[in-house]
């Protein structure tokens, strides 16, 4: 048998015809070498995976697991054990008392019992509110109510029983003011002269104010009552002009002095309501 080029396989007696049969076993076998490296390469990929995919499971254990199923199993977050040695909380379903109201301790002489000064309501030598002094001149107390009065006012807060009448004058800018304090045994005596209330409070000269408000002249006055007080002003200028709605100033000083006086009332039952809580058995 004599071979062409290309290891072609050809026939007996040379006639250049091929060797059907050969070649196709030729084709055939190398068919079979294909499937069989394709086979091989296959497996050899799969075992490749596999490795990759344990050493990924190895890591993700931290490194201390092993490879061959032995590593050890960390425990989940339902297997550790619940902690029930710890209290569990309590909460009181009683809410705390509310703080007293400090007007409770200033409408009544049953629960006012602080002592009643001059000082007390009207401390220092001046008053200053915001960007604006007053100078305090006279002040006076006295248990005949009647005596600090002008008008009918003196009958009216007798009748209703004032025990104490107080009074503070103060000065700014030519303008006088004297604010005066009733004092009664209940609120609602305190709201009855206030709504009765006729005439006015005298204003008191003294301590660099000279007299003022007096002989008929126009001046302002006003009433107001808070708790068992009721607190007059009556007010004007030095040099004794007629006071109309147009003075400006004398409202503001008049505003400013029953504004403070309102507060040092309310402040005096404040006090009195911190200290029932302070000491309850007082």
């Amino acid at each position: 048998m004599s071979f062409g080029q290309g290891g072609a396989s050809w026939g007996p007696g040379g006639d250049g015809t091929p060797d059907w049969a050969a070649l196709a076993e030729e084709s055939a076998a190398r068919a079979r070498r294909k499937k069989l490296l394709m086979i091989g390469g296959g497996v050899l990929a799969t075992v490749a995976i596999g490795a990759i995919v344990t050493t990924a499971v190895v890591t993700s254990n931290g490194g201390k697991g092993r490879a061959d199923g032995n590593a050890s199993r960390l425990p989940a977050p339902a297997d550790l054990p619940e902690d029930t040695s710890a209290p569990a909380p309590s909460f009181s379903s009683v809410a705390p008392p509310p703080p007293p109201d400090p007007k409770d301790f200033i409408s009544s002489a049953e629960k006012d019992k602080a002592p009643i000064t001059v000082d007390g309501f009207f401390p220092g030598k001046k008053l200053t509110m915001g960007d604006r002094v007053h100078l305090k001149g006279a002040t006076s107390s006295s248990a005949n109510c009647a005596t600090g009065t002008q008008g009918a006012l003196g009958s009216i807060l007798a009748n209703n029983g004032c025990e104490q009448l107080i009074r503070a004058t103060y000065r700014k800018d030519g303008v006088a003011v004297t604010v005066g304090i009733a004092v009664f045994d209940t609120e609602a005596r305190a709201k009855k002269t206030v709504d009765e209330s006729s005439g006015g409070l005298a204003s008191l000269s003294g301590g660099g104010v000279n007299t003022f408000c007096r002989g008929g002249t126009v001046c302002l006055r006003t009433s107001n009552s808070y708790g068992r007080y009721a607190y007059f002003a009556v007010g004007g200028f030095l040099n004794g002009e007629r006071v109309t709605t147009a003075d400006k100033d004398v409202y503001a000083v008049n505003k400013d002095l029953t504004n403070f006086t309102f507060r040092q009332i309310h402040r005096r039952g404040q006090l009195q309501a911190s200290q029932a809580v302070a000491d309850p058995d007082s």
